[in-house]
């Protein structure tokens, strides 16, 4: 399918890095101007560096989404240096496996910080805009959005609450034309699980039996993400609004 980002401005948060590079890559191939945001300067001018092969429409601005004062600027930047705000792609996240028992509050904050506070504070800067432009917000949440893992009781109350923020909200901005969706993706081959299968004792034997629990018998790769995301906020879903959309091989389809 291929699909027209002409005179469209996207700004993805987390966009220096697996799921959000590669729906960067999407976007500008489909002739967007994209605005990519993370919190690490080098990850970020090293990603726009490998997004300019790809467009001259690209830029870099550095913020930590989790502080509102950076969400605000974030937004204010875009705006400044390209006029609008058509998409909205909240991806900046994190993971955290670990018991009840042993999480500290320290690291509830932090995963509660970057995968829901992060999206509510920088969608609700951007809201005038999105307003204006009649534009979309696609949130990148999880099959823990929408279904209990074992040992990961905080990322699942932070992506389920994304999940939740997205249908929500769908609804608090259809009269003003502003549609908001959410994917829910399963294992993904990104940086972040490449580090989730080294720390195992036996990565080769870790990867056979997490690629063995998907219907379809494989993880999943940020392309494929990135190209329901592109979709969902792309006229050809000019109806579609409030939805979590599951890219996870059928893993929550049982």
């Amino acid at each position: 399918m291929q699909l027209d980002f002409s005179a469209k401005v996207v700004l993805i948060s987390g966009g220096t890095s697996g799921i959000g590079l590669a729906t960067a890559k999407k976007f500008l191939a489909s002739g967007a101007t994209v605005v990519i945001n993370g919190r690490d300067i080098g990850r970020g001018q090293l990603a726009l560096q490998e997004l300019s092969g790809w467009s001259a429409h690209v830029t870099f601005i550095a913020g930590d989404v989790t502080r509102t004062d950076d969400c605000r600027a974030l937004v204010e930047r875009t705006c400044q240096q390209f006029g609008r705000i058509d998409v909205l792609v909240n991806s900046a996240g994190e993971y955290l496996e670990k018991s009840l028992a042993d999480t500290t509050e320290a690291e509830y904050d932090r995963i509660m910080s970057v995968n829901m506070k992060g999206a509510f504070f920088l969608t609700q800067a951007a809201l005038s805009e999105l307003e204006k432009s009649r534009g979309n917000v696609v949130n990148v949440s999880s099959d823990a959005g929408l279904t209990g893992n074992v040992l990961c009781t905080a990322y699942c109350a932070s992506k389920g609450a994304l999940t939740l923020f997205t249908k929500a909200l769908s609804l608090e901005l259809a009269l003003h034309g502003v549609r908001v969706n959410c994917v829910c993706p399963g294992d993904i081959e990104t940086p972040m699980l490449a580090r989730q299968v080294a720390e195992t004792s036996d990565p080769e034997l870790f990867r056979r039996q997490m690629s063995g629990i998907y219907p379809l018998g494989r993880i999943g790769t940020a392309e494929e993400v990135a190209s329901v995301i592109q979709f969902l906020a792309s006229d050809s879903a000019a109806f579609v609004t409030g939805a979590a959309w599951s890219v996870d091989g059928g893993l929550t389809a049982g």
